[in-house]
């Protein structure tokens, strides 16, 4: 199988029960629907448990999906973000007691914005916070103070004991850092 099948030959041809177009679309969506699965179940077990479902449903209902509805990706995320749901349900079923609601509420997407957008946005996370955890521990900690904590720099200077300017300069060099990890975050887009 070439690597030019759009999204609709290859729905055709899972309708048509291809295999080969199944594994060719597993292939090209798995990553970023176990990411996406991952940030809402928070267990890589789980996840992948939720991509398998997904796949199976795709294979089992691929004529129900319609492109004069939405793309393909849309329909691909929105399944598997209710099929995270369902899972976490059927957990928190066995496990009644262990999680709070507002736990299990947390972690699900803010259903104002487009399935695409939610996935947009924990990919965008995931970068910044591995270019934090780049950064030497004296800037993480001044950083984590300022910007997530809401300390001003002169009250991480009284509380830690560092003169001000230093943690001036911490702040200004870790965010040159930043903005050189970052450059590229934010520009990226699903490809469907």
């Amino acid at each position: 199988m070439n690597g030019t099948n759009t999204d609709q030959e290859l729905i055709t041809r899972i309708v048509n029960k291809d295999a080969d177009a199944l594994t060719f679309l597993y292939d090209k969506y798995e990553k970023p629907i176990y990411a996406f699965a991952y940030r809402i179940v928070h267990d890589a077990m789980l996840a992948e448990e939720v991509v398998q479902e997904l796949f199976l449903r795709i294979w089992n209902a691929a004529e129900r999906f319609d492109f004069e509805h939405g793309k393909l990706t849309s329909w691909m995320f929105t399944l598997t973000r209710n099929i995270a749901i369902d899972i976490l349900r059927k957990k928190q079923n066995r496990t009644w007691g262990q999680t709070t609601e507002s736990e299990q509420l947390n972690r699900m997407p803010d259903s104002s914005k487009s399935t695409e957008e939610v996935v947009l946005e924990d990919l965008r996370g995931e970068e910044i916070r591995k270019a934090l955890h780049g950064l030497s521990p004296d800037q993480q900690q001044v950083v984590e103070l300022i910007y997530y904590q809401g300390y001003t720099q002169q009250e991480v200077s009284d509380g830690q004991a560092i003169p001000l300017g230093t943690v001036k300069s911490r702040v200004r060099l870790a965010l040159k850092q930043l903005r050189v990890r970052l450059a590229g975050v934010g520009k990226e887009e699903i490809q469907g």
